[in-house]
């Protein structure tokens, strides 16, 4: 296949698919409480209904409220160009492309926090500040994952590093690359307010962490925030399907169906995460985001001769 249908596929696949990974954990938790649920394409509905409503902004807020749902959904699309889907180069690769998809997302969610904050509501505030504090300890879990892949691929590029390279480790490091995975599942269900660490249907005060922070946005605003978290889903998953599952099967129209259909199964083990286990403790989140990072540092230390 040439690089212009790839990229074509690797945005269509980005701009689309987002929503239907939400219904399908939204389905799966559904079919686990006995319930029909809604219907799988209801993100898409929800979306539409937003973007036809009207905005209201408080006139305590400045252009930083304005601006977080903007910079959330477009650091998301930026982070998703640089993850590499199918076994095909990502349309945005060089060396160092890891630091910049860590950061791009960090940016995000500097601007959500931002918003929150702007508000002058120390609620907002409060979720604000556990977003940033489950962030830095989220991040060395990334990051110890990272210097993982690069280490065993000789290389900083994220497209470089995943795919085809990982299959070939796979066999010869088992043990870090597990840890990895283990790890970056958590970081995934942190990074993406899955429970155990947030429900992002609740709206109890004591407990919301994320969804706490966008409370006053409506309309097209509030319509970004739910795309842009689909897309971090999206980037995320894929990042984690990229390492744990890394089939190629040789035809690269297969490789694609593969890859969607890894993406599926993953948005059913998070459905079924989130129905068979409870809320963690806000206590005992640091513990678990503490556990992830030694999860990856362990596998560096396993790499180290």
């Amino acid at each position: 296949m040439d690089r212009i249908p790839h990229i074509v596929l690797h945005l269509l696949s980005v701009l689309l698919l987002p929503p239907l990974l939400l219904g399908v954990i939204n389905k799966t938790k559904a079919w686990f409480a006995g319930r029909c649920g809604p219907p799988l394409l209801q993100p898409y509905y929800d979306l539409w209904k937003l973007a036809q409503k009207g905005m209201v902004f408080s006139k305590t807020t400045t252009w930083v409220f304005r601006a977080g749902p903007v910079v959330g959904l477009v650091t998301a699309l930026a982070a998703a160009m640089l993850v590499p889907l199918g076994h095909h180069p990502a349309p945005i690769h060089f060396p160092g492309d890891m630091i910049l998809f860590a950061y791009v997302l960090a940016l995000g969610r500097f601007f959500t926090a931002a918003a929150a904050l702007d508000t002058g509501s120390p609620f907002e505030g409060m979720g604000a500040a556990r977003e940033v504090t489950f962030s830095c300890l989220a991040e060395p879990a990334l990051f110890f994952g990272l210097i993982v892949l690069a280490k065993l691929s000789g290389t900083l590029s994220l497209s470089d590093m995943l795919g085809g390279a990982v299959l070939a480790d796979w066999g010869s490091a088992v043990g870090p690359l597990m840890l990895v995975v283990a790890s970056w599942f958590i970081v995934l269900l942190a990074e993406n307010c899955r429970i155990p660490f947030d429900d992002p249907n609740t709206h109890l005060e004591l407990t919301m962490i994320h969804e706490v922070m966008v409370l006053d946005h409506s309309g097209p605003a509030l319509g970004m925030i739910l795309y842009g978290a689909g897309v971090k889903l999206f980037a995320t998953g894929a990042l984690l399907v990229a390492v744990a599952f890394p089939l190629k099967v040789g035809s690269e129209w297969v490789d694609w169906i593969v890859f969607l259909a890894l993406m599926a199964v993953l948005a059913i083990l998070i459905g079924v995460v989130e129905s068979t286990i409870a809320r963690l403790r806000l206590l005992n989140i640091p513990k678990l985001l503490i556990t992830a990072s030694l999860l990856s540092a362990f596998g560096v230390i396993f790499l180290i001769k």
